[in-house]
Protein backbone atom coordinates (compact mmCIF):
# COMPACT_ATOMS: atom_id res chain seq x y z
CA UNK A 1 0.00 0.00 0.00
CA UNK A 2 2.74 2.56 1.04
CA UNK A 3 4.04 1.39 -2.27
CA UNK A 4 1.34 2.18 -4.69
CA UNK A 5 0.96 5.52 -2.45
CA UNK A 6 4.32 6.57 -3.13
CA UNK A 7 3.69 5.52 -6.89
CA UNK A 8 0.90 8.10 -7.16
CA UNK A 9 2.68 10.91 -5.75
CA UNK A 10 5.28 10.26 -8.10
CA UNK A 11 3.05 10.00 -10.90
CA UNK A 12 1.38 12.79 -10.05
CA UNK A 13 4.92 15.15 -8.60
CA UNK A 14 5.38 17.05 -11.90
CA UNK A 15 1.58 18.75 -12.16
CA UNK A 16 1.81 19.15 -8.23
CA UNK A 17 4.60 21.46 -8.97
CA UNK A 18 3.27 22.76 -12.27
CA UNK A 19 0.09 23.50 -10.21
CA UNK A 20 2.08 25.56 -7.42
CA UNK A 21 4.14 27.13 -9.67
CA UNK A 22 1.57 28.48 -11.86
CA UNK A 23 1.66 32.06 -13.11
CA UNK A 24 -1.77 32.83 -12.34
CA UNK A 25 -0.44 33.47 -8.88
CA UNK A 26 2.25 36.11 -9.91
CA UNK A 27 -0.41 37.69 -12.05
CA UNK A 28 -2.17 38.98 -9.64
CA UNK A 29 -0.71 42.17 -9.14
CA UNK A 30 -3.38 45.00 -8.49
CA UNK A 31 -6.91 44.60 -6.50
CA UNK A 32 -8.95 44.48 -9.50
CA UNK A 33 -7.17 41.35 -10.91
CA UNK A 34 -7.50 39.64 -7.32
CA UNK A 35 -11.34 40.66 -7.57
CA UNK A 36 -11.53 38.89 -10.90
CA UNK A 37 -9.56 36.04 -9.11
CA UNK A 38 -11.38 35.73 -6.31
CA UNK A 39 -14.82 36.03 -8.64
CA UNK A 40 -14.06 32.95 -10.56
CA UNK A 41 -11.87 30.69 -7.61
CA UNK A 42 -15.14 31.32 -5.67
CA UNK A 43 -16.73 28.57 -7.63
CA UNK A 44 -14.10 25.93 -6.81
CA UNK A 45 -14.13 27.06 -2.75
CA UNK A 46 -17.70 25.93 -3.37
CA UNK A 47 -17.91 22.54 -5.54
CA UNK A 48 -15.28 21.46 -2.84
CA UNK A 49 -18.04 21.03 -0.58
CA UNK A 50 -19.88 18.43 -2.66
CA UNK A 51 -17.26 16.05 -2.75
CA UNK A 52 -16.33 16.42 0.92
CA UNK A 53 -20.34 15.76 1.76
CA UNK A 54 -20.67 12.98 -0.84
CA UNK A 55 -17.83 11.12 1.39
CA UNK A 56 -19.50 12.11 4.58
CA UNK A 57 -22.83 10.15 2.93
CA UNK A 58 -20.50 7.19 1.95
CA UNK A 59 -19.29 6.57 5.03
CA UNK A 60 -21.09 8.25 8.25
CA UNK A 61 -24.84 7.80 8.55
CA UNK A 62 -27.36 10.44 7.04
CA UNK A 63 -30.31 8.13 6.72
CA UNK A 64 -33.56 7.83 9.62
CA UNK A 65 -33.35 5.69 11.24
CA UNK A 66 -30.02 6.00 12.39
CA UNK A 67 -27.27 2.97 11.98
CA UNK A 68 -23.36 3.06 13.45
CA UNK A 69 -21.23 3.63 10.65
CA UNK A 70 -19.67 0.74 8.88
CA UNK A 71 -16.34 1.79 9.88
CA UNK A 72 -16.23 4.13 12.58
CA UNK A 73 -12.20 5.14 12.05
CA UNK A 74 -13.54 6.50 8.63
CA UNK A 75 -16.49 8.40 10.22
CA UNK A 76 -14.63 10.22 12.77
CA UNK A 77 -11.88 11.14 10.17
CA UNK A 78 -14.57 12.25 7.34
CA UNK A 79 -16.67 13.71 10.31
CA UNK A 80 -13.22 15.86 11.74
CA UNK A 81 -12.72 17.11 7.91
CA UNK A 82 -16.46 18.33 7.31
CA UNK A 83 -16.37 20.16 11.00
CA UNK A 84 -13.26 22.07 10.06
CA UNK A 85 -14.85 22.86 6.67
CA UNK A 86 -18.60 23.50 7.04
CA UNK A 87 -18.23 25.15 10.63
CA UNK A 88 -14.69 26.49 11.28
CA UNK A 89 -13.38 29.59 13.81
CA UNK A 90 -14.22 33.02 12.01
CA UNK A 91 -11.32 35.97 12.79
CA UNK A 92 -14.12 37.49 14.78
CA UNK A 93 -14.38 34.48 16.99
CA UNK A 94 -17.63 32.99 15.46
CA UNK A 95 -18.21 30.19 13.14
CA UNK A 96 -18.60 29.89 9.66
CA UNK A 97 -18.57 27.86 6.52
CA UNK A 98 -14.93 27.99 4.33
CA UNK A 99 -17.02 29.54 1.58
CA UNK A 100 -18.56 32.39 3.59
CA UNK A 101 -15.80 32.76 4.35
CA UNK A 102 -14.63 33.16 1.56
CA UNK A 103 -17.89 35.41 0.19
CA UNK A 104 -17.16 37.23 3.17
CA UNK A 105 -13.19 38.43 1.78
CA UNK A 106 -14.59 38.88 -1.66
CA UNK A 107 -17.30 41.51 -0.15
CA UNK A 108 -13.73 43.20 2.17
CA UNK A 109 -12.09 44.11 -1.45
CA UNK A 110 -15.20 44.71 -3.32
CA UNK A 111 -15.37 41.59 -5.31
CA UNK A 112 -19.01 41.10 -7.56
CA UNK A 113 -20.64 37.93 -5.64
CA UNK A 114 -23.46 38.30 -8.35
CA UNK A 115 -22.73 35.16 -10.18
CA UNK A 116 -21.74 32.85 -7.23
CA UNK A 117 -25.11 33.97 -5.17
CA UNK A 118 -27.42 34.22 -8.80
CA UNK A 119 -25.83 30.32 -8.79
CA UNK A 120 -26.88 29.23 -5.28
CA UNK A 121 -30.04 30.88 -5.39
CA UNK A 122 -31.24 28.58 -8.21
CA UNK A 123 -29.85 25.48 -6.51
CA UNK A 124 -32.34 25.93 -4.14
CA UNK A 125 -35.08 26.78 -6.07
CA UNK A 126 -34.27 23.05 -7.20
CA UNK A 127 -32.65 23.86 -10.94
CA UNK A 128 -30.21 21.32 -11.86
CA UNK A 129 -26.76 22.32 -11.83
CA UNK A 130 -25.75 22.38 -15.14
CA UNK A 131 -28.96 25.40 -15.82
CA UNK A 132 -28.46 26.87 -12.67
CA UNK A 133 -24.42 27.76 -13.94
CA UNK A 134 -26.27 29.20 -17.26
CA UNK A 135 -28.66 30.78 -14.86
CA UNK A 136 -25.71 32.99 -13.37
CA UNK A 137 -24.03 33.35 -16.56
CA UNK A 138 -20.74 31.60 -15.09
CA UNK A 139 -17.69 31.65 -17.65
CA UNK A 140 -16.82 28.68 -19.91
CA UNK A 141 -13.77 28.29 -17.33
CA UNK A 142 -16.12 27.91 -14.13
CA UNK A 143 -18.85 25.61 -15.94
CA UNK A 144 -15.99 23.58 -16.83
CA UNK A 145 -14.57 22.94 -13.34
CA UNK A 146 -17.55 22.55 -12.04
CA UNK A 147 -18.89 19.69 -14.34
CA UNK A 148 -16.33 17.68 -13.84
CA UNK A 149 -16.36 18.16 -10.13
CA UNK A 150 -20.10 17.57 -9.76
CA UNK A 151 -19.89 14.70 -12.08
CA UNK A 152 -17.84 12.99 -9.70
CA UNK A 153 -19.29 13.96 -6.70
CA UNK A 154 -22.36 12.98 -7.77
CA UNK A 155 -21.80 9.65 -10.47
CA UNK A 156 -18.53 8.45 -9.51
CA UNK A 157 -17.61 5.44 -7.06
CA UNK A 158 -16.82 6.14 -3.51
CA UNK A 159 -13.21 5.68 -3.88
CA UNK A 160 -12.95 7.79 -7.27
CA UNK A 161 -14.43 10.80 -5.30
CA UNK A 162 -11.64 10.30 -2.61
CA UNK A 163 -9.11 9.87 -5.07
CA UNK A 164 -10.46 13.69 -6.38
CA UNK A 165 -10.94 15.14 -3.00
CA UNK A 166 -7.53 13.92 -1.41
CA UNK A 167 -5.10 14.26 -4.69
CA UNK A 168 -6.90 16.93 -6.41
CA UNK A 169 -8.13 19.13 -3.57
CA UNK A 170 -6.43 18.42 0.10
CA UNK A 171 -3.00 17.42 -0.90
CA UNK A 172 -2.32 20.20 -3.44
CA UNK A 173 -3.63 23.06 -1.91
CA UNK A 174 -0.67 24.00 0.99
CA UNK A 175 1.39 24.40 -1.77
CA UNK A 176 -1.08 26.01 -4.21
CA UNK A 177 -1.77 28.60 -1.31
CA UNK A 178 1.79 29.14 0.21
CA UNK A 179 2.56 30.16 -3.61
CA UNK A 180 -0.03 32.17 -4.02
CA UNK A 181 0.81 34.59 -0.67
CA UNK A 182 4.37 34.19 -2.00
CA UNK A 183 3.79 34.97 -5.65
CA UNK A 184 1.36 37.54 -5.44
CA UNK A 185 2.23 41.59 -5.48
CA UNK A 186 -0.99 43.04 -3.38
CA UNK A 187 -0.44 44.44 0.12
CA UNK A 188 -1.52 41.60 2.25
CA UNK A 189 -3.17 44.29 4.49
CA UNK A 190 -5.25 44.93 1.63
CA UNK A 191 -7.28 41.72 2.12
CA UNK A 192 -6.67 40.54 5.67
CA UNK A 193 -9.57 38.01 5.44
CA UNK A 194 -8.57 36.66 2.15
CA UNK A 195 -5.03 35.96 3.98
CA UNK A 196 -6.71 34.27 6.92
CA UNK A 197 -8.51 31.75 4.54
CA UNK A 198 -5.52 30.83 2.58
CA UNK A 199 -3.19 30.53 6.14
CA UNK A 200 -6.31 28.74 7.67
CA UNK A 201 -6.42 26.25 4.60
CA UNK A 202 -2.52 25.72 4.73
CA UNK A 203 -2.48 24.82 7.98
CA UNK A 204 -5.87 22.62 8.73
CA UNK A 205 -4.67 20.27 4.93
CA UNK A 206 -1.61 20.06 5.58
CA UNK A 207 -1.68 18.88 9.64
CA UNK A 208 -5.12 17.67 9.74
CA UNK A 209 -7.59 17.05 6.88
CA UNK A 210 -4.62 16.03 4.31
CA UNK A 211 -3.18 13.23 6.76
CA UNK A 212 -7.16 12.30 7.48
CA UNK A 213 -8.09 11.92 3.99
CA UNK A 214 -4.76 9.54 3.41
CA UNK A 215 -5.29 7.61 6.53
CA UNK A 216 -8.99 6.93 5.10
CA UNK A 217 -7.52 5.72 2.04
CA UNK A 218 -5.25 3.45 3.55
CA UNK A 219 -7.52 2.45 6.01
CA UNK A 220 -10.36 1.15 2.87
CA UNK A 221 -8.30 0.57 -0.28
CA UNK A 222 -5.11 -1.02 1.43
CA UNK A 223 -5.77 -4.27 -0.43
CA UNK A 224 -7.60 -3.63 -3.22
CA UNK A 225 -5.64 -3.11 -6.02
CA UNK A 226 -8.51 -2.42 -8.71
CA UNK A 227 -10.01 0.20 -6.70
CA UNK A 228 -6.44 1.90 -5.81
CA UNK A 229 -5.98 2.22 -9.49
CA UNK A 230 -9.70 3.66 -10.34
CA UNK A 231 -8.67 6.31 -7.49
CA UNK A 232 -5.75 6.80 -8.62
CA UNK A 233 -7.00 7.67 -12.13
CA UNK A 234 -9.78 9.71 -10.80
CA UNK A 235 -6.94 11.78 -8.63
CA UNK A 236 -4.58 12.59 -12.16
CA UNK A 237 -7.67 13.51 -13.85
CA UNK A 238 -8.63 16.10 -10.75
CA UNK A 239 -5.31 17.68 -11.05
CA UNK A 240 -5.60 18.06 -14.65
CA UNK A 241 -9.03 19.59 -14.44
CA UNK A 242 -7.14 22.06 -11.50
CA UNK A 243 -4.75 22.81 -14.30
CA UNK A 244 -6.76 23.76 -16.80
CA UNK A 245 -8.71 25.65 -14.70
CA UNK A 246 -5.80 27.71 -13.31
CA UNK A 247 -4.71 28.24 -16.90
CA UNK A 248 -8.85 29.91 -17.68
CA UNK A 249 -8.43 31.81 -14.49
CA UNK A 250 -4.74 33.43 -15.76
CA UNK A 251 -6.43 34.26 -19.23
CA UNK A 252 -9.41 35.88 -17.79
CA UNK A 253 -7.13 38.29 -15.77
CA UNK A 254 -5.12 39.26 -18.70
CA UNK A 255 -8.04 40.07 -20.46
CA UNK A 256 -8.55 43.18 -17.86
CA UNK A 257 -5.43 44.07 -18.75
Amino acid sequence: MKRTLDELKQDISDDYAALAAHPVFSSLKTLPDLRRFMELHVFAVWDFMSLLKRLQRDFTTFELPWLPPKNCVVARLVNDIVLGEESDDAPDGTHMSHYDLYVGAMREIGADTTKIETFLASLRSGMAFDRALDAAAAPPVVSRFVTATLKTALHGKSHEVLGSFFYGRENVIPAMFTALLDGWKIDHRTAPMFVFYLNRHIQLDSERHGPAAEAIIEELYGDDEKKLTELHRAAQSAVHQRRIFWDGVETAIHARD
